[in-house]
């Protein structure tokens, strides 16, 4: 029997040493030619670990940056547990974790860059600097309040913006754990807010103050998902199914049944059923386990050819992957896992997309915020319903005003608006609708609002949702979409720059003002429902005197 060894050698032509690993034979064919990332001990307290990319072959081998003797034995049992690590995650498959192991796995990484560099911290600036571009990753999580999502935008492309500071591929190796997309896809959502809490704490911790971490009971433990268990008789090839089949249907009411009770939101079950009733329209059954993977691209091939009835062009291919595909294979891959259905049909399924270039600012500059404004104002009701006609009026207005998500405002109840602390305040809260972050918050008002009749019209306008009119059931989440798209539609009519949305514009743009004017980041962010910046700025309230402070020193958009 041959063992295969890791060992450490030298590279002809160089002086420092090398890591070469066989890579065992049943895994060479699943490895060979892809690129590896791993990452390697500096061997100085104040120094980060130093990524390495490595090409695997019948080999895995790289540099270990270092002749050194004492450092190329860290570095070699280091690189070792990694690869080691991978090829069990290798073995194991792809897997799916639950919520909490999401969260526990992030508190991982929250503990790690917190306890490698707790003791020497450097500068508060170098960790404001970090925090700066896990803030940039995490804008790529913020959804589109348009009709459609950015093609920019996802977590893919927050990935990517991570890669600087933090290499995820090597983190998930050195778990030995391989994520499954859905998984990967929470995981690096949960990651983004634990880098920036650790930066936070690391902040703070460079001032000279270590007084107990705020965040040191967060995250549950880390219980690594257990491999399958080896059968001593031979498994069933197919799965049992149902007398009959389930059904597509039934299938996302699973799903949902589970997801919801993890937290997941109602307009994510909305778009998945959404694209589960298409999917249906067009193989004209419902029976899943007919579903083939050629079905899952001829219905990829027919969305990208269809046309969007509301602006009369292609749907677009960012909606066909990131919504279409995407719900497709969580549904799927829910299934498989419950044993509803033998396999994903949708698994391998993809769409390759084009890089977007950013040529401009994402936010409204002060002409164009004037010009929509302009149009809100002087807009006359037609044929739509008061509430839509309300809509186009006002709910411009608030998002120039409070930097608010287009759809928490136009959820809007008439007994969310009040007033607080001796002013007019707007409460938004998930029990109206939905809020991204499931926290409510109040918003004081410009007195430019009140002065043109903002509190007037809702004095007079009946009890409940000021610009929708909810479903039969008491839906609400498929009528606000209806108005988000109504809205980004008025806009358009002033506002052809694609480059923009329409509605997520503003939101850019009052981050901007108030940059422009001096207002305290930490209350910016409060006004807008964003994470506090830091664990100083978590301590305390930022109250609606301190809001409305902020708000009277916006400057008024001048509209004839």
């Amino acid at each position: 029997m041959v063992l295969q060894m890791a060992r450490s050698t030298k590279r002809p032509g160089s002086l420092n040493n090398q890591f070469v690993r066989r890579v065992p034979a049943d895994l060479v064919d699943r490895l060979k030619g892809r690129t590896l990332r791993f990452s390697l001990p500096s061997g100085e307290l104040d120094q980060p670990d130093l990524p390495v990319r490595a090409k695997a072959g019948v080999h895995i081998a790289f540099s270990l940056q270092t002749a050194d003797k004492s450092l190329t034995t860290v570095r070699h049992a280091a690189a070792l547990a990694q690869v080691e690590a991978l090829f069990k995650a290798e073995r194991t498959g792809p897997v799916d974790l639950s919520f909490k192991q999401v969260q526990a796995l992030a508190g991982i990484a929250y503990r790690r860059l917190v306890a490698d560099n707790e003791e020497d911290p450097g500068q508060p600036h170098d960790w404001a600097v970090f925090q700066s571009l896990v803030a940039d990753a995490a804008e790529y999580l913020e959804p589109d309040d348009d009709g459609e999502m950015r093609p920019s935008y996802g977590t893919r492309t927050a990935e990517q913006a991570l890669a600087a500071i933090f290499d995820i591929d090597a983190f998930l190796a050195s778990e030995g754990v391989t994520l499954a997309r859905p998984s990967r896809d929470a995981f690096i959502q949960a990651l983004v807010s634990a880098l920036y809490k650790a930066a936070s704490l690391l902040g703070v911790r460079a001032s000279g103050d270590y007084s107990p971490d705020p965040h040191a009971a967060r995250y549950p433990d880390w219980q690594r998902p257990e491999p399958p268990v080896e059968r001593t008789t031979p498994a069933p090839s197919k799965p049992t199914l149902p007398a009959g089949g389930i059904t597509l249907t039934a299938l996302v009411e699973g799903w949902w049944t589970e997801a919801k009770a993890t937290g997941r939101k109602p307009s994510t079950y909305e778009s998945y059923r959404n694209t589960m009733q298409r999917l249906i329209k067009h193989l004209g059954h419902e029976v899943a386990a007919r579903v083939t993977p050629e079905d899952i691209i001829s219905f990829k091939d027919a969305r990208l050819a269809e046309i969007n009835p509301r602006n009369g062009k292609p749907i677009s291919p960012k909606t066909v992957k990131g919504s279409d595909l995407a719900g497709l294979k969580v549904v799927f891959d829910w299934s498989v896992v419950n044993r509803k259905l033998a396999a994903n049909p949708a698994a391998d399924v993809t769409l390759k997309l084009g890089k977007t270039k950013r040529t401009r600012p994402p936010g409204f500059t002060d002409e164009e915020a004037v010009v929509i404004l302009q149009h809100a104002t002087s807009f006359q009701r037609g044929n739509e319903r008061s509430t839509t006609a309300a809509a186009k009026r006002w709910v411009p207005w608030l998002c120039a005003y409070t930097g608010g998500r287009v759809g928490e405002l136009a959820q809007l109840r008439k007994q969310d608006i009040r007033q607080e602390a001796g002013r007019w305040v707007i409460h938004i809260t998930p029990d109206a609708g939905t809020v991204k972050t499931d926290e409510a918050r109040d918003v004081p008002l410009h007195a430019h609002l009140i002065e043109q009749g903002f509190i007037d019209f809702v004095t007079k306008a009946k009890p409940g949702p000021l610009f929708l009119i909810p479903a039969k059931d008491g839906d609400v989440l498929g009528p606000l979409q209806g108005v988000k798209n109504r809205l980004a539609e008025f806009v358009r009519e002033v506002f052809t720059d694609p480059r923009v949305a329409p509605n997520h514009g503003w939101r850019h743009r009052f981050k901007t003002v108030c940059r422009d004017i001096g207002i305290d980041a930490g209350v910016r962010d409060a006004i807008q429902g964003h994470a506090a910046r830091s664990v100083a700025e978590e301590y305390g309230e930022v109250s609606i005197i301190a809001k409305g402070n902020a708000i009277d020193k916006l400057p008024r958009y001048a509209v004839d």
